[in-house]
């Protein structure tokens, strides 16, 4: 015997769960991807924008990062793309070469909500490719220097530098008055934001001849990887991988290292790990710059941003929850979910934040961040900064031999890139732009 109701009785129960009726159009979904944490609480905000455009269903499906960028390309080759998704700022370049992005300028053009004016210029940078914007910054990071203020102030440090040659005599000061084992700063050698951060205050551009060949033995960036690895050389940061960090926050606790570059998401991290008797002994500062150049240093754009993919058939819908995800009073309430930085200047002025002294120098260094090179490449470039420095912060190898190994590295990671632009150049009608 069937148990399925009759068609009368599933009629009724729908309307009164309160389904579409006879004649009733079905809802129009908007498919939204957001990533770790931000993707589990972003349905948070979906309610509202649901109740401003009746008929209108947003899915959210929270992806991790650890395999949101494979399953994004996923998606793109079996055209299954969303209609809106987060994406971490370096890998914008690499879906902008796909051609899988909506340009957002006319958007941003005729909109009452999103303006550029608000926004960080170095991060909404991040977003702009050949002079086309694909992305609206939707929270930001950047990293700065955390420290133990009571640390550098018993080193006879009573204020945080402001120059490279303070700094080092800053951490020289620390290592001379903790005795063996404690260190100025902790520098992960298997990281590749530290060395190139300070590479980009130094003024250096990573790359050359339009993305087309790598800058690492330039002038500027051998500044700085010469500063980097003395300070390993000197002993004033241990020669230490992530990996050989038993706890970073028990260790800092310990004075084990008075100083460390990280970013906002150690903001809260801190406040959680650190004994209560330490909480008052913590600081953080804008990063300190080059010697002859003004504080503070310039430090990396980060964050993610909003995209809309071209493939979407709902294309002015999708602009439209990116401009309300935009709104500075969502932008605050985002912040209070996540604790991620919000984009917008106007956002800043939350309570939260505003009050808070160890965020507060993340926006003084949030206007002076710079993007990363804008290729697709970068990441697999990045990999190859930290593995070819490595050897110099042990001692095993010199600078020189690897910022020319390094150089050589990425010349080889560019060579399709060359290839396409050449080609494309070649393909041009003349008088046209490459």
């Amino acid at each position: 015997m069937s148990r399925r109701p009759a068609p009368l009785v599933l009629a009724a129960l729908l309307c009164a769960c309160g389904g579409p009726g006879p004649g009733a159009p079905a809802p129009r979904e908007l498919r939204f991807w957001a990533l770790g944490r931000e993707g589990e609480v972003v349905r948070d905000l979906m309610p509202e924008f649901e109740r401003r455009h009746p008929g209108v269903k947003v899915t959210v499906q929270q992806i991790p990062w650890t395999a949101a960028h494979e399953k994004l390309l996923t998606a793109y080759v079996g055209r299954e793309t969303p209609d809106v998704a987060q994406l971490g700022n370096t890998w914008v370049p690499e879906f902008a070469a796909l051609d899988a992005l909506e340009p957002l300028d006319a958007g941003v053009a005729r909109s009452a909500v999103v303006g550029k004016g608000d926004y960080f210029p170095g991060i909404w940078e991040t977003n702009v490719i050949d002079g086309v914007l694909l992305g609206v910054p939707w929270y930001v990071d950047t990293r700065l220097l955390y420290y133990r203020s009571d640390l550098l102030a018993q080193a006879g440090v009573p204020e945080p530098p402001r120059s490279w040659s303070a700094w080092r005599a800053a951490m020289a000061a620390v290592e001379r008055k903790g005795g063996p084992g404690r260190f100025g700063i902790l520098l992960p050698t298997n990281e590749w934001a530290q060395p190139v951060t300070l590479a980009v205050a130094a003024g250096a551009t990573l790359l050359r001849d339009g993305g087309r060949y790598g800058a690492f033995r330039a002038p500027e960036f051998r500044r700085a990887a010469e500063f980097f690895v003395s300070l390993y050389r000197d002993g004033l940061a241990p020669p230490l991988a992530n990996t050989q960090v038993a706890n970073l926050y028990q260790q800092f606790a310990a004075g084990d290292f008075a100083m460390y570059v990280t970013g906002p998401w150690n903001l809260g991290e801190f406040r959680r790990r650190l004994p209560a008797a330490l909480q008052g002994s913590w600081a953080t500062t804008p990063l300190p710059a080059p010697d002859g150049m003004p504080f503070p240093g310039t430090s990396l754009a980060g964050g993610a941003s909003l995209v809309v993919f071209r493939a979407s058939e709902r294309r002015d819908l999708a602009w439209q929850l990116v401009e309300y995800l935009s709104e500075p009073g969502v932008q605050r309430r985002f912040f209070a979910l996540t604790g991620d930085l919000p984009a917008r200047r106007s956002a800043w002025d939350d309570p939260a934040l505003a009050g808070d002294g160890r965020a507060a120098p993340f926006r003084v260094q949030l206007e002076h961040v710079r993007p990363t090179p804008k290729v697709p490449e970068w990441e697999q470039i990045a990999a190859n900064v930290w593995e070819r420095l490595e050897p110099v912060a042990r001692g095993a190898v010199r600078l020189d031999q690897a910022l020319a190994l390094l150089d050589a590295d990425v010349d080889r990671i560019l060579a399709k890139r060359r290839w396409l632009l050449d080609h494309r150049k070649a393909a041009a009608p003349a008088g046209s732009a490459p």
